[in-house]
């Protein structure tokens, strides 16, 4: 099991000092969260990345449907080479039926959103391979141009591409589908319900099978969820039963205020005290 740690709120500054903090105290990864308007996620990842040296960084997530895929594209591998590649990148479909989020631009709906999700993961790879291509979607196109100018951004340091963690509704197949032919999965749940251990052992055993129907194995394939812990160690046990189910990455999220001072105290705090590797 690796354990992560995600800022809830921040600017650049507060993320090269936790970064450090958390690379200091023993965490895998440092996260940050990715919004439509607001304190630019890459730019945070790219502070921290100049303050660290082993710890891996990425967002916890990015709303690919809602970002240019050549956009998001430059951004990764602008921090993946900043950092020597140590980048991760995480997607979802993006926050629905809240208005907070949608204030710049109508929500297209799920299948859309699912549709450009889908195009995105597509022209990523060739996006990182600093050559022309071709692509048509229904959503995204590329031209294929020989004699580029400026030249495309350089290739990620990590090839073939940057590990790509995807959101997938369980137990929904083609949701589900998109995460298993990635790098992981990031579990949610379709319905009434919520994401449990033994749903994610469910959905780990799914994600084994679709994976061998393309011959790809678990090698390196990430489970990854997310919860809270106290800094005290009182409740460490709470991390077992997910790795049990077969998680690989505890991501330490604590959405509880959204205060900036709060927020740096807390995560200070809760950062120092270390992951809760006792599980």
């Amino acid at each position: 099991m690796k354990y992560g740690f995600v800022m809830a709120y921040g600017d650049a500054r507060d993320a090269a000092e936790l970064a450090v903090l958390a690379e200091r105290h023993g965490w895998d990864g440092f996260f940050v969260w990715e919004s439509i308007w607001g304190i630019d996620a890459w730019v945070m990842l790219g502070a921290a990345a100049m303050t660290t040296e082993r710890i891996r960084l990425g967002t916890m997530l990015t709303p690919l449907p809602r970002r240019k895929p050549w956009d998001v594209a430059g951004q990764v591998s602008t921090v993946d080479n900043l950092s020597n590649g140590r980048v991760i990148l995480s997607v979802g479909l993006g926050v629905t039926g809240d208005d907070r989020f949608w204030l710049f631009e109508d929500d297209p709906g799920r299948k859309v959103r699912a549709e450009r999700m889908d195009e995105s993961l597509e022209m990523l790879p060739h996006l990182w391979r600093d050559e022309p291509f071709e692509y048509s979607g229904k959503h995204y196109r590329s031209r294929k141009i020989t004699d580029l100018m400026p030249p495309a951004p350089p290739r990620p340091v990590q090839q073939p591409r940057v590990p790509t963690w995807v959101v997938g509704g369980w137990p929904r197949p083609k949701s589900m589908r998109r995460a298993a032919l990635q790098d992981g999965w990031l579990p949610a749940y379709v319905g009434d319900g919520e994401v449990t251990p033994e749903v994610v052992a469910e959905g780990v055993d799914w994600i084994r099978r679709e994976r061998a129907a393309h011959d790809l194995s678990m090698d390196g394939y990430d489970i990854v969820v997310e919860g809270t812990t106290a800094a005290d160690r009182t409740d460490s046990d709470k991390v077992r039963p997910w790795a049990d189910a077969g998680a690989t990455w505890w991501i330490e999220a604590d959405w509880s205020s959204m205060d900036p001072a709060e927020v740096r105290r807390t995560a200070e705090a809760r950062i120092t005290a270390g992951p809760p590797r006792g599980s």
